[in-house]
Order: structure tokens, then sequence, then C-alpha cells
């Protein structure tokens, strides 16, 4: 078992699952996303990168809905898959790092983009959002509740309330320096012209507060969701991957028999010089302290 505390955080790594429970003071996207099991199989990467105040430890989830809805545009305070070390934590850091690769080199963990959602993402009911409103959603329905701010053109009909099946798309951009960002749902008749501060399929999000940063998580619930997602997810290979994300790990039957067999295809790894010799004895000691 790998662990590392800090104020930021807790990770841990049972050769498994990765799991994340955001600190006291997160950000609050990490702080309503909640904590976070991210199994071997979806684990993109991981590195430590160090700086004069300690360093960050950073995860690269795959097939996460939420990055797939931040789209590269969560700051670092708000990514779940990052973590700030203090100084006097480093070692531990690198520790973590390397039981997760030896692992993932084990497991022979592709590094490629897969075709469907790996974690379960945000927690339903969901809501979120800022600026001119609060966006929520349960599963089936979108609503966009609107606040004393908001265009009368908005707040003229009431809250927007459409069912998942009017929606082809959904998009999140957050506030960058002057510009406005906002939360925007594509309804299937096609996209509304209409700029967000006018736009009752949309909330638009003045960067006041972190709080509106909170919509990215309705935006990666709706849309893992949608027709061409729920079938990905639907999918065999997807549910082996999601229910290891919500249940403890056994120790797998004939496990001594399991890593002689890791320990034959690491050879043969090495042998065809896909493995360096410094990469094929890290993974071969990783694998024997497992025996």
């Amino acid at each position: 078992m790998a662990e590392i505390i800090q104020r930021d955080g807790t990770w841990t790594f049972d050769g498994d699952t990765v799991r994340i429970v955001p600190g006291g003071k997160a950000h609050p996207v990490r702080q309503e996303l909640g904590e976070t099991a991210v199994p071997l199989r979806a684990v993109a990467g991981v590195s430590f990168e160090p700086d004069r105040k300690g360093g960050r430890l950073r995860l690269r989830g795959g097939a996460c809905p939420v990055l797939r809805a931040a789209d590269g545009r969560l700051k670092d305070g708000a990514d779940p898959y990052a973590l700030t070390v203090e100084k006097d934590r480093t070692g531990v850091a690198e520790y973590f790092v390397d039981e997760v690769r030896n692992a993932l080199l084990i497991e022979q963990v592709p590094e490629g983009p897969v075709d469907r959602f790996l974690l379960p993402g945000p927690a339903l009911p969901v809501s979120g959002g800022g600026g001119d409103g609060t966006a929520s959603f349960d599963g089936e329905t979108v609503r966009l509740t609107w606040n004393w701010k908001a265009e009368e053109s908005k707040t003229a009909g009431g809250p927007s309330v459409f069912p998942l099946s009017r929606i082809a798309g959904v998009r999140w951009l957050p506030s960058i320096g002057l510009e406005n960002g906002y939360l925007r749902f594509e309804p299937v008749e096609g996209a509304v012209s209409a700029p967000p501060k006018y736009d009752t399929y949309a909330l638009d999000l003045w960067g006041i507060s972190k709080k509106e940063h909170t919509a990215v998580l309705v935006a990666a619930a709706v849309l893992m969701r949608l027709p061409g997602a729920r079938a990905a997810l639907d999918a065999p290979e997807a549910a082996p991957a999601l229910a290891k994300a919500a249940e403890p790990a056994a120790p797998p039957a004939g496990d001594h028999d399991t890593l002689l067999r890791r320990l034959r295809e690491l050879g043969e790894l090495h042998r065809a010089g896909v493995l360096t010799d410094e990469e094929f004895s890290t993974a071969k000691q990783a694998v024997l302290r497992s025996m």
C-alpha cells in the first residue's frame, strides 16, 4: 500500500486502484466531486513535478468525463488528479509514483486513448454554476434556475427545464481574462445563435468565484449520458472497471501463478527489446516484492 497524506488531500494505491480524497480546503470542483476511485486500467500516467516549495503529484486519469468536459481548461487547483505536495513529503511522492508506474508496467496498461469512459463521473443529482444562475441534473432532466442578475429574456419564462432526450451536446468554458465563460446545452433542433447572456439553454459565467467552476461537473454528468457515450458505457468491456472502482479489491485466485506468468511475460518483452535493462529490472523487482 502506497499512501501520501497532505493538506490538499490524500492519495492511496493498493496495487489495483488509486483512491483520491480531497482535502477540506480543496477547490470547490474537487470538493463537490468527492472521493474518486481510479482503477489501474484507467490510469494514463503518473508524475511528480517538483518545485521550490515541494511540487505536484499528477495523475492522468484516462476516459474521465470531467476531464473530457473540461477539455484542458481546468486550473491546477481544480484538477481532481493533481495533489499539492509539501517540501518534506517529496520522497513519499516519488515512492508513490514508482509504485503506480511499476504496476502500469507489470499490467501492461496501454498509454493511448480509449473509446469509452472508465470512470463513473459526478454522483447524481449534481448541481453547479454561478453567474446568472445554477444548473442541475438528475440523470434524466436538466434544470437551469435563474437568479436576480439574469436578463429578463431568461427570467420571464421561469426556470428552463428540458429532458436529456432534447440535448445534442454540452460545452463548458470558464471565464478567461475579461471574457465571460458559459455552460451551454445544444438542443437537438439546432444550436442557438444568441449569446449565453440571453440564451435560455446556457448559464453566463463571470468568473467572480471559484464556485462557478462546478458547472463543469454538470457538463460531465450530462456528457457521459448522451446517446453515444451511454452506448460505450453499456459495453461489456467497461463494466469491470466501473465495478472495481466501487468495490474493495480482493486477492486474485492463483496469485502466485499469476505473478510467475507476469515474470515470464516481462522476460519475453525484455528479450524482444521492448523493455530496457533498467525497465525490466524495476518491473521484475516489483513482481518479486508481491510474491
